[in-house]
């Protein structure tokens, strides 16, 4: 049976740059993707680091077939260049049910009968998701089965991101108690995500806003699985006129649809980069050199979101 173990770093020696992207196959790349795609690579390659590149498809179900290879079709077509193979989270099922086993042994997971409807009048989580109020926390319920697992959300996280500036997070008053695995026997994106993380010695994660208020539970998690803490920077949302997140949802264009060129220097203006006018009829490589050159994490707006003009 596989065992979790986290990526190690030899004492005393430095932790070399490792970042990522991530993105989910549910369609295919939109500006939003792109700006979060932009500021991992830049971020890892100005620090002389690995970027690695994962599709989450642990959700199955929101899988969009030939999504996936659409995505890294597109990549490899913007000029972005990864290291290493291309990590598919549907294929790590047994490292997360070794996680999984790994927090049930000691005593930090536990079976939940909860239903969706039982908790649909329960307050919100600042992720949008229903704040759980422990019902199962002491034993399940006479006469009900667990359906998924939750792990025991405890204590107080402080993290200071690099984008979003000092984050404080009281885990039970926030959420409550988290589901790592689903009642349809998926395993939930907290888990996988930080497996996934963990395994590849991922040092730093530079991803979109809309992910800030799930990084609480992933830096407690990591904590209960003995893995090291990442640093964070959480970029501005890219929304379309009306507030809303660019995604398949709202019906956000596909990359495809511009020129490498124009989408590229869109999404480094967008990210509070400067690049000079004279760059908009310049080739792709010497657009990516620029960037390589000039990023600064320093210069990304402070704010959760921002409409992304000209790419809804």
């Amino acid at each position: 049976m596989q065992s979790f173990a986290p990526a190690s770093i030899a004492p005393g020696s430095p932790a070399p740059y490792i970042g990522r992207f991530a993105p989910s196959p549910t369609g295919a790349l939109h500006f939003g993707s792109l700006v979060a795609a932009v500021g991992s690579y830049l971020e890892a390659r100005t620090h002389g680091g690995r970027w690695l590149l994962r599709i989450e498809d642990v959700d199955a179900p929101r899988s969009v077939p030939d999504a996936a290879d659409g995505i890294v079709a597109t990549l490899a077509r913007f000029g972005f260049e990864w290291d290493g193979e291309i990590v598919r989270q549907s294929r790590r099922t047994a490292a997360y049910e070794a996680a999984l086993d790994a927090l049930k042994a000691a005593g930090h997971a536990y079976p939940c009968a909860c239903t969706r409807r039982e908790l649909a009048h329960e307050p919100l989580a600042r992720d949008g998701s229903r704040r759980y109020p422990g019902t199962c926390r002491d034993g399940l319920p006479p006469g009900r089965e667990g359906r998924a697992w939750r792990v025991r959300a405890e204590g107080v996280i402080r993290f200071v991101d690099a984008v979003q500036g000092e984050q404080v997070i009281d885990l039970a008053a926030d959420a409550g108690d988290y589901v790592v695995r689903r009642a349809d026997g998926l395993f939930a994106y907290q888990l996988a995500v930080v497996v996934d993380d963990a395994e590849a010695g991922v040092t730093h994660v530079v991803r979109g806003a809309d992910l800030l208020d799930s990084t609480a539970r992933q830096i407690h998690l990591l904590g209960l699985l003995g893995a090291p803490v990442p640093a964070y920077a959480h970029l501005p949302l890219a929304t379309n006129a009306a507030g809303e997140k660019l995604s398949k949802q709202t019906l956000a264009r596909a990359i495809d649809a511009h020129p490498p060129q124009a989408a590229l220097l869109a999404a480094l203006r967008f990210l509070g980069q400067n690049p000079p006018d004279a760059l908009a009829g310049a080739p792709l490589a010497e657009l990516w050199r620029w960037g390589r050159a000039h990023w600064s994490i320093a210069a990304v707006p402070r704010r959760r979101q921002a409409v992304a003009d000209g790419f809804f």
